[in-house]
């Protein structure tokens, strides 16, 4: 089968569902392809037991390490991607994050493009995904041009309890940005009913804002878009002279189909984009297509992660927790001149979550028990883009990725930060200040505190950049070396700032991922005419997402992160 398209979009998570949002309504004949199929709606959407400990939505696919060990990556293949189980956080990059920083383990890059550039754009992303969220309260929070379309999520009474402390201490607790369908002001009517399961979990509600709510389900209704469903691309082909994609190769029912477009759009998320291009070598592009840097699959990063939990005798009957946020240290402290990282929380932990990957139980606590005393805290610190870490094929095709962690001792001074701020607490009045247990860490994934299959915050896999010798996109994420292939999704990073901005990792003991749920994206100017073959020629710009597709054939996109 051959079928000639405007443009072929590949993944439906945050960056090609909010690519499609963007394109569906300028009436050119586009086609999505999704290896994956619609989340189903059932009963076990919201059961910790099949999402977490069953692994119900994750998918079977097995890759290897560096080693050779069998890896089972915490990730999820649907339409939505994984913002189908993302924390619905959305977080903006910080205005330094942009520049270079040094670190204590060497340097974050500075990155081609300016915060300023992409700043119009984040405020677009966030009407489109709903945001909820509080200007000014987040000490690190760039310049912004409005505040956000809707107020914050309240904090639940233990939570507000917390804030106070923290700020009684000279800190600046903040209500983190959610993605989320609530309205506070008509509880009963509001779609999003503040419930335990919207974490990690797929929401039965369709009151979280994912990439399928949000994007991709209204873009289908409009008669130019197609959605292929368990859809494979297998490869891409390109012309003689290699500097156009003359086809998408697509495995689909047992059967391979072959699809053509003027605009190729790779949005399968770092790791799998990468693998896409590393497949689609040729004889123009031996090591693999734009690869001519030999950077394609390189600089993989994650973050350094952990889950922390603060037991105390009283109980947390919190049911809503990830409202709140610390970033006083992100940026470093008195004591650590280099920047740490960045402290909120998980969605509540329960007994059978936390079986998946037991933590050290704290004395006269079962692990029930337990989670209905703890504060379940999430940490994250930056990681540093290395070359050796990196996704390449083995002999059959398969996925191979290696890591080494860094910036470890980072994440070690956010964790005896916030273990000193909590042992500052006020002392309660029935426990005085015995209420307070300490933390325990909690492994995602069992037996690994950095887990390798922990895949959520992946990107930096195909960097943009201005040297086409050190980087596989220009700063309109435009492949150097082929004329009508663009990467949206968080391959482009040539940094992993602090903040987890594109999809945050469910905080389960086999968390469906998000990460790939990946990017923001919104794009500047609509398709525009184009003739059938026509091969795409973009002029370079300053902005993140620049891509234009027009009969010049120009399409401008941008980058905007989230969690």
């Amino acid at each position: 089968m051959s079928e000639r398209y405007d443009v072929i979009i590949i993944g439906t998570g945050a960056g090609g569902g909010t690519l499609l949002h963007k394109l569906a309504p300028t009436g050119k004949k586009i086609l999505v392809l999704e290896r994956g199929d619609f989340v189903p709606r059932e009963a076990e959407n919201w059961s910790p037991r099949a999402v977490n400990l069953e692994a119900r939505y994750n998918t079977k696919e097995i890759w290897r390490d560096s080693k050779g060990k069998k890896l089972h990556p915490h990730t999820n293949y649907n339409v939505g991607g994984n913002t189908k189980f993302y924390g619905s956080a959305l977080f903006r990059l910080r205005r330094e994050d942009f520049g270079e920083l040094r670190h204590v383990d060497g340097i974050s890059p500075a990155w081609p493009i300016s915060y300023e550039d992409l700043e119009p754009y984040y405020t677009k992303a966030e009407e489109l995904y709903q945001v909820h969220g509080n200007r000014g309260e987040d000490p690190t929070e760039p310049r912004a041009s409005g505040g956000y379309p809707y107020p914050a999520l309240p904090h639940e009474p233990r939570i507000q309890s917390l804030a106070e402390h923290l700020k009684g201490l000279g800190l600046q607790p903040f209500h983190v940005p959610l993605g989320v369908m609530r309205d506070d002001r008509n509880p009963r009517q509001s779609k999003c009913i503040r419930c335990a399961t919207c974490d990690g979990f797929s929401c039965l509600l369709n009151a979280k804002s994912d990439a399928q709510v949000c994007c991709v389900d209204p873009a289908l209704e409009m008669p130019n878009v197609t959605l292929l469903t368990k859809a494979f691309v297998k490869r891409l082909e390109t012309s003689a002279s290699g500097r156009e994609i003359t086809g998408v190769c697509v495995q689909r029912a047992g059967q391979e189909e072959r699809y053509t477009a003027d605009v190729v759009v790779v949005s399968c998320g770092a790791i799998n984009s990468a693998a896409l291009l590393l497949r689609s070598a040729n004889d123009r592009h031996p090591r693999g297509l734009a690869n001519g840097s030999d950077a394609v699959g390189r600089h993989y990063m994650g973050h350094v992660n952990s889950i922390l939990m603060a037991v105390s005798k009283c109980p947390n009957p919190t049911v809503f927790q990830k409202t709140l946020a610390i970033n006083d240290f992100y940026f470093g402290s008195s004591e650590f001149e280099h920047p740490m990282g960045h402290i909120s929380f998980v969605g509540k932990l329960d007994g059978v979550t936390l079986s998946a990957g037991a933590p050290a139980i704290a004395p006269g606590f079962t692990l029930d028990l337990m989670a209905r005393h703890s504060l379940d805290f999430w940490l994250t610190t930056e990681d540093l883009p290395d070359p050796e870490n990196r996704v390449t094929l083995d002999s059959e095709g398969n996925i191979v990725l290696g890591y080494r962690p860094n910036n470890l001792k980072a994440h070690e001074m956010l964790r005896a930060t916030l273990q000193k701020y909590l042992d500052q607490q006020r002392s309660c009045g029935m426990h005085g200040h015995e209420c307070h247990q300490g933390l325990f860490g909690r492994n995602l994934f069992i037996g690994e505190q950095i887990p390798l299959a922990g895949v959520a915050h992946q990107n930096g896999t195909l960097r943009f950049g201005r040297d086409p010798r050190t980087s596989v996109l220009n700063t309109d994420c435009r492949a150097q070396e082929v004329e009508n292939l663009y990467v949206v999704d968080g391959s482009f990073f040539p940094s992993r700032p602090g903040p987890h901005h594109h999809g945050e990792c469910a905080p389960r003991g086999r968390p469906p991922d998000s990460p790939a749920g990946q990017l923001r994206y919104s794009i500047e100017r609509n398709l525009r005419a184009c003739s059938p073959p026509r091969v795409v020629h973009v002029s370079q710009g300053r902005t993140q997402y620049r891509a234009q597709l027009r009969s010049d054939t120009r399409l401008r996109s941008r980058r905007l992160g989230g969690l």
